[in-house]
């Protein structure tokens, strides 16, 4: 470019000759630059805004094709991401006050992701020390292999594990959030609430099984998405469990039994306030089945509703309420009781001598297994096998629990006139305590049955009629005699009128016939006896009690002294307020 200059020497001098002055001609001169200058600014400018809104203008266009060119396009669905449709919802479980006894947390699983993987050796030497349990070198070859895409680490890590895990920085190593189980009381009413594992999984989510317990017996109402956020509530008080299984634990401590049970049942509705057995599991970390052995002796064996026992003289309860509700005797007929009493090469004996007779009232109160023969002699084996059908004795229980449902009470093919007799006094009929605690009921509560639930069950209707009013009043006067001039002398709690039966029944020997120093020691009862609300079971596997260096097997020195702390300590827990002793035992005297 060629610029004209400010000063020109020629238009200068020419001025100045004629008098003009030549300063006026740089002025001009810059004027015209300046506008010139400012023409070419405006010519770059309209060129710039016409490029910009070309290229706009094309933008838009391209955009306008492609969505025109994607609405026409039949629509694919792609392949989901891994975990993507399985659903970890799963329902809380309360117990009758609304507390938590299952929820679910949310939390991480960890997974390696191959093609990102970076240093497989040094990810696994963290890992190894995140998690002690992991095997460092076979990790480090699952890692490091060419031919490997994804491997699991670990379905479910906690918050503080999967914050170290990330602090690795290995880009290969990947947490998924997803769903688990939580039982926030730990092993609180394990062997009610069973257990969970993982079914389908992706990497994003798991699907939560019911695995044993009420999980897995109301898996489909838990698992339904309609219905996450509508808790399961259940017939256990939170409270009543704890102190229950507190105190099945140190008496079978104390006691050196090798295990427990306990049940607290309302004796009107059925409802299973506390249900324990021990020893226990923590549902949080479910121990895997035993592949052999015996399953009793498996944590995860539920004694209360799986184990099937000769219960012993807790029995002796339905002889003398069927030999009453027949009309064949009174409290008050005097029964033979002299021994031994021999039917063919069988041998039947009492714990003590009672002498040539007792009453009705007495062979109950002492627990004599010869008066107790007799009266099953009275009653029939056809008519006593009748009774106790109607009892729930025959048959699994319909309680909500899987475990409950394969135990088959065991009974002999041929019910003879001698196994009338052995299992009027507990043996020969293989019971679950579950059945005792229902048939106890029936016999406290006017002599209607009741069908044991672990669900809340605000509304019931009576069950069938066992035995009459009458018979169910003068059984709750026997059993509260046990209790204040019986076997169970020891189950006495100021004001709350406990009643009940010992039972002590030698083990079976596998080997054939019993042990002689093995027992199961069952209390059977209720309370308060004039006006019956809960049924108490608690029985425990080989107990010794052995204070003065004397031992002690029978029920009457071992779960009595057990099943009263259970009452004295869950009675208030309950709202139950003390009654006066003399009030509650004349509202029981028999007439």
């Amino acid at each position: 470019m060629i610029r004209t200059p400010l000063r020109p020497l020629a238009r200068i001098l020419d001025a100045r000759a004629q008098g003009m002055n030549p300063k006026g001609i740089e002025r001009e001169n810059l004027r015209l630059r300046r506008e010139q200058a400012r023409d070419a600014g405006r010519r770059r400018a309209e060129w710039r805004l016409l490029l910009l809104a070309a290229l706009f203008f094309a933008g838009y266009a391209v955009i306008g094709a492609r969505m025109g060119m994607l609405a026409a396009t039949p629509v694919v669905e792609s392949e989901p991401y891994a975990g993507e449709g399985i659903s970890g919802e799963r329902a809380d479980v309360l117990d009758r006050n609304g507390r938590i006894l299952a929820t679910n947390l949310v939390t991480h699983s960890l997974y390696a992701e191959m093609r990102y993987m970076q240093d497989g050796r040094r990810a696994a030497h963290e890992l190894a020390r995140i998690f002690p349990d992991l095997d460092e070198e076979a990790l480090a070859r699952r890692l490091t292999d060419p031919d490997r895409r994804f491997y699991w680490i670990r379905s479910r890590v906690s918050p503080e594990q999967a914050q170290a895990a990330h602090d690795i920085g290995e880009p290969g190593l990947w947490l998924g959030p997803r769903e688990m189980r939580l039982y926030p009381n730990g092993t609180l009413a394990a062997h009610v609430l069973g257990g969970t594992a993982y079914g389908q999984q992706g990497v994003t989510a798991a699907e939560i099984q019911g695995v044993a317990g009420l999980e897995y017996t109301a898996d489909d109402r838990l698992s339904d998405p309609d219905l996450a956020d509508v808790p399961l509530s259940l017939s256990l008080d939170l409270g009543v469990q704890s102190i229950v299984e507190e105190v099945l634990g140190s008496g079978i401590q104390m006691l050196h039994a090798r295990a427990g049970s306990a049940i607290i049942m309302d004796a009107q509705t059925g409802e299973v306030v506390a249900l324990a057995s021990a020893p226990t599991f923590d549902p949080n970390d479910r121990p895997a089945p035993p592949t052999e052995g015996d399953p009793a002796d498996s944590p995860l064996f539920n004694r209360a509703v799986q184990g099937l026992y000769e219960l012993g003289s807790v029995m002796k309860a339905f002889a003398v309420a069927q030999a009453l509700d027949l009309g064949l005797v009174t409290p008050q007929t005097m029964v033979n009781t002299r021994g031994p009493l021999r039917i063919g090469r069988f041998e039947i004996n009492d714990f003590h001598d009672y002498g040539a007779q007792l009453s009705v009232e007495d062979v109950f109160v002492h627990s004599s297994n010869i008066g107790t023969a007799h009266l099953a002699q009275m009653i029939g084996p056809e008519r006593q096998r009748d009774f106790l059908r109607q009892f729930g004795f025959l048959e699994a229980l319909p309680i909500e629990l899987p475990e409950a449902r394969r135990a088959l009470p065991q009974y002999p093919d041929r019910w003879t006139e001698v196994s009338a007799m052995t299992i009027s006094y507990g043996h020969g009929l293989a019971v679950t305590p579950m059945h005792l605690a229902a048939a106890y009921a029936a016999l406290v509560n006017g002599g209607t049955m009741v069908q044991p639930t672990l669900l809340r069950r605000p509304d019931t209707t009576p069950g069938p009629r066992v035995i009459s009013p009458e018979t169910s009043r003068i059984m709750r006067s026997l059993f509260r005699q046990v209790v204040t001039r019986g076997t169970a002398s020891l189950g006495e709690v100021a004001g709350y009128g406990v009643g009940g039966k010992t039972g002590t029944a030698d083990k079976p020997n596998p080997q054939g016939g019993y042990y002689d120093d093995r027992v199961v020691a069952t209390f059977a009862g209720a309370f308060p006896m004039n006006d019956p609300r809960y049924v108490i079971i608690v029985t425990m596997d080989e107990p010794q009690e052995t204070v003065g260096g004397v031992e002690r097997r029978t029920a009457g020195w071992t779960v009595v002294p057990v099943a009263a702390e259970m009452v004295r300590r869950i009675a208030p827990v309950m709202g139950m307020r003390p009654q006066d002793p003399a009030v509650i035992d004349a509202e029981l005297r028999l007439r």
